[in-house]
């Protein structure tokens, strides 16, 4: 059965850009997920290319397009920024963890991959013990 992981900006940055032994452990772990259909969303992309487009750095940005438009693309409306209040009221998270997590659950991804929010707080061998409404699961890679 293909599970479906949402991926947190940090780890497509992880992915694409060398950030040392956090980009080599993101690919080691991507690479025995090959049973897994990856998601992203508009607020993925608007993160991650803000640093290159700053840094005019062209060659960047076209490789975390060419990475973000394989994946498969979760749209947001008014559901999710509506979810996204309640989940930053209630648990404190900043605007974009909030949008993130919605996403995650509006479209009842299996998984949620991240190295932000709760999930560095609750470090099991590095990965996040944390688990979100639904059974859904947030791995912090």
């Amino acid at each position: 059965m293909i599970r479906r992981a949402y991926l947190d900006t940090c780890i497509v940055i992880y992915l694409i850009e060398d950030a040392g032994r956090l980009s080599e452990r993101t690919r080691e772990f991507l690479a025995r997920s090959s049973d897994t259909l990856l998601c992203v969303s508009p607020l993925v992309r608007l993160e991650a290319i803000i640093k290159p487009l700053r840094e005019s750095n062209t060659k960047l940005v076209a490789d975390d397009e060419d990475f973000l438009a394989a994946q498969r693309w979760l749209g947001s409306d008014g559901r999710i920024f509506d979810r996204a209040c309640q989940l930053r009221a209630g648990y404190g998270l900043k605007t974009p963890d909030a949008l993130h997590l919605a996403t995650v659950l509006h479209y009842g991804c299996d998984e949620f991959w991240t190295r932000s929010i709760e999930a560095r707080r609750r470090r099991d061998g590095g990965r996040c013990t944390g688990r979100l409404s639904g059974g859904h699961t947030a791995l912090d890679v």
